[in-house]
C-alpha cells in the first residue's frame, strides 16, 4: 500500500442481502459463509441486525465466536435499545463495530421519522456517544443521504464525528444517485467539513437504476476509502454494489485507481457459488467475473484473438478469480480423513462425529453416483447433514417417477408429515409437475409457486442439479434449495424445504429497508 490508500471492503451480504425477499439463512449457513469472507480477506463482515430477532442476534454472536481476522458489525437504528443489543452481539468479537443510523433526507424525516432535522442531529449524537461506551469502532449512516441536504448532512456529520464515529457512510438507499452527482457529493463534503479527516468515508449503493457499482467507484474517486457490497450484488430490490465487480474494477483499473484493496481474489467464484446455493439465489450467465460465461468466448475472431494473445480480449485472467482452479478433489475411494480435510478446507466444520459421520455417509452415496466429487458438490451435500435451525415438519420419503413418451408423467410419493407418513400419486404435464402436485395433494399449503428453477452444479451429466423453487403466501415469500443427480428428487426437496420455511415463525425487521 505504498502508493496508493488502502480501500475497505465492508461485506453486507449476510445482513443487507438478505433482505431480499426469500434469501433468510440459518445461523450455521451464516457462518460458512462468514468463513469464506474471512478466507476472502474481508475487512468488515456486517453480520446481521441484532435488534430485529433472536435468531439475528445469535447468528451475530455466533459469527463473532467463529471469525477472528475479520471486523463483525452490527447494524442499530440510533435509539439506545438497538445500539444496547449490538454491542452485546459483537461483544466475543476480537475485533467489532457497531453500525448505527438515521433517516436524513426531508422525505424520510417528514414521512417516516415525522421529526425535524434539529432533533434528527440530537438523537444522531446521542447515538454515537452511547454507541462509544461500547466499541471504539463506531460507523454512522445518513440514510437516502443522495436525497439530503447538503448543508443538512455537513452539520450532523461534523457532530458525529466530534461524538466519536470513524466511519461516516452515505448510502444511496433507493438507488437514487448517478455517479457523477455522487462522486462530487463526497468531495464537497470532505472538502466541506473541518474534521473530515478524523474519519473514513463510506459509500452503500444500491442498484435500482443498475449504477450501484459505478456509483460506487465514483465516490472512491472523490475521496470515499470504505465500500459497502455484497456476494452477487444479492440485495433488497434490485440488489446491492456486488464486491466481485469493486475488488475486480479497482485491481484492473489500477492506471487510474487511486486505491487499493487486501482482497484474496482467488476465493470469489467459490464464495460466489457459495452465496447463490445457500440462498437460492442463481447468478445469471451473463454476470460480470462470476457468471458461467463472463470468460466463455463464442466469437471466432475473439478466439483466435485470446489464443493468439490473451490480453486482446481478456482484461483480467479468469483464474485470479477462481474460475478452473476447482480440480477434482475426490472420489469413491477416498477416506473419512481425506474428506474430513477437504471439509476444513472449505471452512467447514462439524460439531460432534455424528454429524462428520452423516456427512461422510452422504459423500460415499454420492460418490457411487457420480464419479468426481468437486468442492461445490461438497458445499451442496452439507446442509442435508447439518441440523438446521427450522424445524422439519415435512420430510422427504420414497418417491417413483413414471414418464414415457406420449404418456402423462406419474409420481408416487411419500411425505411424512410430522413424522406421520402419507403415500400421493398425482400425474402432470411433466414429472416434476406430478411431484409437486402429489406433493399439495396431501399438504394443502395453499401457496403460489413463483419461480423454479435448475442448475448444474459442475460440469457434465453426472452433476448434480441444483433447484430452487419459490413460494408465497399471504406475503410471505420464501426460496427452498435442494441438490440431488436426480433432477426430479433435488425438485422434491427444494419444494418441501420451502414448505418447512413457509410454516416456521417469520423473522421480524423492526426497520426493513435498511439503509
Amino acid at each position: 500500500m505504498a502508493s496508493n490508500d488502502k480501500l475497505y471492503i465492508f461485506d453486507t451480504t449476510l445482513r443487507d442481502g438478505e433482505q431480499s425477499p426469500g434469501a433468510s439463512m440459518t445461523r450455521d449457513e451464516k457462518i460458512r459463509i462468514a468463513k469464506m469472507l474471512e478466507k476472502m480477506r474481508v475487512d468488515v463482515i456486517e453480520a446481521g441486525f441484532a435488534i430485529a430477532s433472536k435468531g439475528d442476534f445469535e447468528s451475530i454472536q455466533a459469527i463473532a465466536r467463529a471469525v477472528k481476522d475479520s471486523t463483525i458489525c452490527s447494524l442499530a437504528r440510533a435509539v439506545p435499545g438497538d445500539i444496547e443489543r449490538a454491542a452485546e452481539a459483537i461483544k466475543p468479537a476480537n475485533s467489532g463495530r457497531i453500525h448505527t443510523f438515521i433517516a436524513t433526507s426531508p422525505i424520510h424525516m417528514q414521512y417516516k421519522l415525522k421529526m425535524d432535522p434539529p432533533k434528527v442531529l440530537e438523537q444522531a449524537v446521542a447515538a454515537v456517544k452511547l454507541a462509544r461506551n461500547h466499541t471504539d469502532n463506531v460507523e454512522f449512516s445518513l440514510e437516502d443521504a443522495s436525497r439530503s441536504e447538503f448543508d443538512f448532512m455537513c452539520q450532523i456529520i461534523e457532530a458525529v464525528i466530534d461524538a466519536g464515529a470513524g466511519t461516516i457512510n452515505l448510502p444511496d438507499t433507493v438507488g437514487y444517485g448517478e455517479p457523477g452527482e455522487y462522486g462530487q457529493m463526497f468531495g464537497r463534503l470532505i472538502g466541506n467539513i473541518p474534521n473530515a479527516d478524523k474519519a473514513i468515508f463510506s459509500t452503500h449503493c444500491h442498484n435500482d437504476l443498475g449504477l450501484a457499482v459505478a456509483n460506487s467507484l465514483s465516490a472512491v474517486m472523490h475521496g470515499a476509502r470504505q465500500v459497502e457490497c455484497t456476494i452477487n450484488g444479492l440485495g433488497e430490490r434490485a440488489g446491492n454494489a456486488a464486491l466481485e465487480e469493486i475488488v475486480m474494477a479497482v485491481r484492473t483499473r489500477q492506471d487510474m485507481m487511486p486505491v487499493e484493496t487486501t482482497i484474496d481474489a482467488q476465493h470469489i467464484v467459490s464464495t460466489s457459488r457459495l452465496v447463490s446455493s445457500i440462498t437460492g439465489f442463481p447468478v445469471q450467465p451473463n454476470k460480470a467475473i462470476v457468471g458461467a460465461n463472463a470468460f466463455a468466448h463464442e466469437s471466432g475472431i475473439h478466439q483466435d484473438g485470446v489464443l493468439k494473445h490473451r490480453e486482446t480480449y481478456e482484461i483480467m485472467r479468469a483464474e485470479d478469480v477462481g474460475w478452473n482452479t476447482n480440480k477434482l478433489v475426490l472420489g469413491k475411494h477416498s477416506g473419512r480423513a481425506a474428506v474430513k480435510a477437504r471439509f476444513e478446507a472449505l471452512g467447514i466444520t462439524f460439531d460432534n462425529p455424528e454429524a462428520l459421520g452423516a456427512a461422510f455417509a452422504r459423500f460415499k452415496d454420492l460418490a457411487d453416483k457420480k464419479h468426481e466429487i468437486f468442492d461445490e458438490d461438497l458445499q451442496a451435500l452439507v446442509s442435508d447433514v447439518r441440523p438446521q435451525e427450522v424445524v422439519e415438519v415435512y420430510q422427504l420419503g420414497e418417491m417413483e417417477v413414471h414418464s414415457k413418451s406420449g404418456q402423462q408423467p406419474t409420481t408416487t410419493i411419500n411425505v411424512k408429515i410430522n413424522g406421520e407418513p402419507h403415500t400421493c400419486t398425482a400425474t402432470g404435464s411433466g414429472p416434476v409437475d406430478a411431484t409437486y402436485k402429489a406433493i399439495e395433494s396431501v399438504v394443502k399449503s395453499g401457496a403460489t409457486l413463483k419461480l423454479y428453477s435448475v442448475n448444474a452444479i459442475t460440469q457434465g451429466t453426472d452433476s448434480q442439479g441444483d433447484v430452487t423453487v419459490r413460494l408465497e403466501k399471504d406475503g410471505h415469500i420464501v426460496n427452498g434449495v435442494g441438490a440431488d443427480t436426480d433432477i426430479v428428487v433435488a425438485s422434491a426437496k427444494a419444494y418441501l424445504h420451502a414448505l418447512n420455511l413457509l410454516v416456521a415463525p417469520e423473522r421480524s425487521h423492526p426497520q426493513r429497508e435498511g439503509i
